[in-house]
């Protein structure tokens, strides 16, 4: 088979929601005749809590090279920093002593990106970037002069170019987060290939699960209510349609005192379990600990799903962004619970739901996130109607396939082979 070494400093047992990325390619990419080399850090040198059970989901024979990293100093925390000194020594070792076919560095860590460029330069190597987050972005704060996000900001619109110059391959979880990198750079459409391909779902890592038999902690069952669970992290462009969601919940109480909204994992902290992100909005409006709740400590993967299983229904709340497309939604659709989802029009995440028929979406866009609060009720009536008559056979499990971490993979593995055979 061909090889592939793919650096993500971050891979299980660490418990941060972009390991999946590489964990699942990693998982299926042999199918379609690429072998995976992962290179990351030991998990010694990460600051997260992490999550040991994450291992039993990697394929016995996957071949994992891990390095060291420097300690945190002058502030800086990120892993891909500290270590990139030791992944490009690494990885020129590989790719000079072995016959590797492509270089894939998946990011964030944004700095990682670099290391495409540098080992290039320095090897031949073909390689290629995929973004799970967007790199050059307008982050909250960013507007204000000398703040970190402003010196964020200006360091990777430098720094970017830099890095993708020579890339043969730009991949994202979605269009919108790489679109705007080709239209800053057009060398790149005729240079690389390029391709949205989402997280993808996984449904051995449920089985996997519901065979790990993980008890459920954060809040007992209650008959008498509708419990919802949103798990994952809290984005700041969220924030105004939450707002708007419990604008509404408190102008029509009445309607909405049997039901309850559980959110894990959306602290502003991943290991701090006060690092309270949605409880200050729900006490604004006085909606804390009767129909919100929030445990905002990241927990373990298959505790997440436990939970998801344990759960009424699965709640899912985009972003003002359009290109903002929550992984969150592929579980949501395997835990076989019926879903509400607030998502922006754009988004692709608001298409797989609507193809799957797995849910109930209320959409929002830039002109009408300030409305939502009108909508939400009639949106949530019309969820308790498709929770209360909801089959998992009525889910169109044809049309989901097409979004499950293999089919995702094999459209990785053509176009690797697409870029190869060139």
């Amino acid at each position: 088979m061909k090889k592939i070494l793919i650096i993500y400093p971050h891979f299980p047992p660490s418990n941060l929601a972009g390991v999946h990325r590489s964990r699942l390619f990693a998982q299926h990419l042999p199918t379609f005749g690429w072998e995976p080399i992962m290179l990351t850090v030991h998990e010694d040198y990460y600051e997260e809590n992490i999550d040991k059970a994450l291992v039993s989901l990697l394929p016995t024979n996957l071949r994992i090279e891990k390095v060291k990293a420097f300690k945190r100093f002058l502030g800086i925390g990120d892993i891909g920093l500290r270590a990139f000194l030791q992944l490009y020594r690494k990885a020129k070792q590989i790719i000079t002593k072995e016959n590797i076919d492509f270089l894939y560095i998946p990011i964030p860590s944004f700095y990682c990106a670099l290391l495409g460029r540098f080992l290039h330069s320095a090897t031949g190597i073909k390689y290629g970037i995929d973004y799970i987050d967007p790199w050059v972005h307008q982050f909250p704060g960013s507007e204000k002069t000398f703040s970190k996000h402003w010196l964020s900001s200006k360091i990777a619109f430098i720094l970017e170019p830099i890095a993708i110059k020579n890339a043969k391959l730009i991949t994202g979880v979605a269009e919108g987060y790489y679109k705007s990198v080709l239209d800053r750079n057009p060398h790149l459409y005729k240079q690389s290939l390029f391709a949205a391909m989402p997280y993808g779902g996984e449904a051995l890592d449920h089985l996997a699960s519901n065979n790990s038999k993980k008890p459920t902690y954060l809040f007992a069952n209650r008959k008498n209510k509708i419990q919802l669970v949103y798990a994952g992290a809290f984005l700041p462009k969220s924030a105004i349609p939450m707002e708007e969601i419990f604008i509404a919940i408190a102008n029509n109480l009445s309607s909405f005192i049997d039901v309850e909204f559980h959110f894990i994992g959306t602290g502003k902290s991943l290991n701090d379990p006060k690092s309270f992100s949605i409880k200050p909005l729900a006490e604004k409006y006085d909606l804390w600990n009767t129909i919100i709740f929030e445990y905002p400590a990241r927990i373990p993967y298959f505790d997440v799903i436990s939970h998801l299983n344990q759960a009424d229904a699965i709640f899912i709340l985009g972003s003002t962004e359009p290109h903002y497309t929550p992984s969150k939604v592929y579980q949501a659709v395997l835990s076989e619970k019926p879903i509400f989802a607030v998502l922006h029009e754009k988004s692709s995440a608001s298409s797989i739901l609507k193809l799957a028929n797995a849910g109930v979406l209320l959409t929002l866009n830039e002109n009408n996130v300030l409305q939502l609060h009108k909508k939400f009720e009639g949106a949530f009536t019309a969820f308790r109607k498709f929770k209360n008559d909801f089959r998992i056979d009525q889910v169109n499990s044809v049309a989901f396939a097409e979004y499950s971490a293999k089919e995702v993979t094999r459209k990785l593995g053509n176009l690797l082979d697409q870029i190869t055979h060139s």
